[in-house]
């Protein structure tokens, strides 16, 4: 799997986590954020091409932060 698919994987997995932690579906994910449900299904089946507009749309709607981290060596 390449860098671009684990990202979103783990993207993924995390907005779908915390969205059924806070007990929501996806049409109101989708309200909360401004975007569509079918972009809130795409996101949480680890879409690559995802705009990050809405991508960081949903993750403010969910109190969740998009970071960067240097990777380790190896």
């Amino acid at each position: 799997m390449g860098a671009a698919a684990q990202a979103a994987t783990r993207i993924a997995q995390d907005v779908r986590s915390r969205r059924v932690a806070l007990k929501l579906g996806q049409q109101e994910l989708a309200e909360l954020s401004g975007t569509s449900i079918r972009f809130v299904r795409n996101l949480e089946h680890g879409k690559t091409t995802a705009r990050m507009d809405k991508v960081l749309a949903v993750l403010e709607a969910l109190g969740l932060d998009l970071r960067a981290e240097v990777r380790a060596a190896g």
